[in-house]
C-alpha cells in the first residue's frame, strides 16, 4: 500500500492543501493494524500547471474557476501522479480533487491535528489506512 502526503518541500512539512501542495512525499505502508510501518520512497512535484499563485501553508482560498474544464483538468493532472497510491492525506481537499483521486481508486484520509512534519501526519492517520 502506499501513501501520498502534501508537503512543502523536501523538509517533509506537511501542507494542508492538497490540491496546492507543491510536492507529494510518497510512503509505502508495510504491516497491519497497530504494527503498520511507514517508508519514505519518493517526492513527487505536483503536476499542476495552474498553481500560478504562492500559498504559504494552504489555508488560503483561491478565486480562480473551480468548475471550468480546464482547471478541472489541472486535478486529474495530480491523480495521474499519484495513481499508485491507495491514500492521498488531505486537511483539505476540492471536490476537483477529492473527484480526480475516486476516478483514479485513492481514497482520501483526513487528518485533523496539528502535527507538522509528514512522518506524525502518517501516524495520525494510520487507523484510517486499512
Amino acid at each position: 500500500m502506499k501513501v501520498a502526503i502534501p508537503v512543502k518541500d523536501d523538509t517533509l512539512t506537511f501542507f494542508g492543501n492538497a490540491g496546492h501542495t507543491p510536492y507529494f512525499a510518497v510512503y509505502a505502508v508495510k504491516g497491519a493494524g497497530m504494527f503498520k510501518a511507514f517508508a519514505f520512497e519518493e517526492l513527487r512535484k505536483n503536476p499542476r500547471t495552474d498553481l500560478d499563485h504562492e500559498h504559504n501553508d494552504g489555508n488560503e482560498h483561491c478565486s480562480h474557476g473551480h468548475d471550468d474544464e480546464a482547471h478541472v483538468q489541472e486535478h486529474v493532472k495530480m491523480a495521474e501522479v499519484l495513481e499508485d497510491c491507495d491514500y492521498l492525506v488531505a486537511k483539505r481537499a476540492c471536490k476537483n480533487t477529492a473527484a480526480a483521486m475516486v476516478n483514479y481508486g485513492i481514497s482520501i484520509a483526513k487528518y485533523s491535528g496539528d502535527a507538522t512534519k509528514a512522518d506524525a501526519v502518517l501516524s495520525g492517520v494510520s487507523a484510517q489506512l486499512v
